[in-house]
């Protein structure tokens, strides 16, 4: 009797312990990071004072806005960021983290429209480092899970791309003021690369 009692207790811990990681779900990952000969308080403006903003700087982002009542950049802001002109593509994003002195945030993806992205577990930390002489680094984490998951794989490296491409558009917009859009972006990165 115990010995069958000792079975079952094995056997039920072993479910609850395989139900709990199926319940966390994987993510992929990765880091972009970009050096400019620009000091890191105009670089920390763009990505992070002007976070409602981000379609002046960002050459997919066709318009972005604040949402809810957020007026500014701080902790709990959020944002919609709207990939084509109907608006049907759109992620809306949340700051976290805010730590304007250590120039960091984490964006949290809070909704999706057309895009194959877990918003639950989809974020990415921006962080601004003053590396001194008027240089900076901008480094992106971003952690995300695809629906259906498969596609993450095959998403990483379009993801990558967008936000390298991103990079190029932010430094850009520091040097000159010009908005970035899809119509300039690809001469504007001929100069960058």
């Amino acid at each position: 009797m115990k010995t069958a009692l000792k079975i079952s207790l094995f056997l039920l811990m072993g479910f609850v312990v395989n139900t709990a990681q199926a319940k966390e779900k994987k993510v992929k990952s990765f880091i972009v990071e970009r050096v400019f000969d620009i000091e890191a308080a105009k670089i920390w403006k763009i990505v992070g004072l002007d976070y409602g903003s981000v379609a002046y700087s960002h050459p997919r982002i066709v318009k972005s806005e604040y949402l809810k009542g957020s007026l500014k950049a701080e902790e709990g802001a959020e944002r919609v960021c709207y990939f084509n002109e109907e608006g049907t593509q759109y992620l809306k994003e949340k700051m976290l983290n805010y730590e304007p002195e250590k120039m960091r945030f984490v964006n949290q993806i809070s909704q999706v429209g057309k895009f194959p992205l877990d918003a639950e577990v989809t974020r990415a930390i921006y962080q601004v480092t003053d590396l001194g002489n008027g240089k900076s680094k901008l480094s992106f984490d971003m952690q995300f899970r695809t629906k259906p998951a498969f596609m993450g794989a095959m998403m990483k490296g379009n993801f990558k791309k967008t936000i390298q491409d991103y990079f190029i558009a932010i430094e850009h917009h520091a040097r000159t003021g010009e908005e970035v859009t899809k119509e300039n972006f690809k001469e504007i990165k001929k100069k960058y690369n």
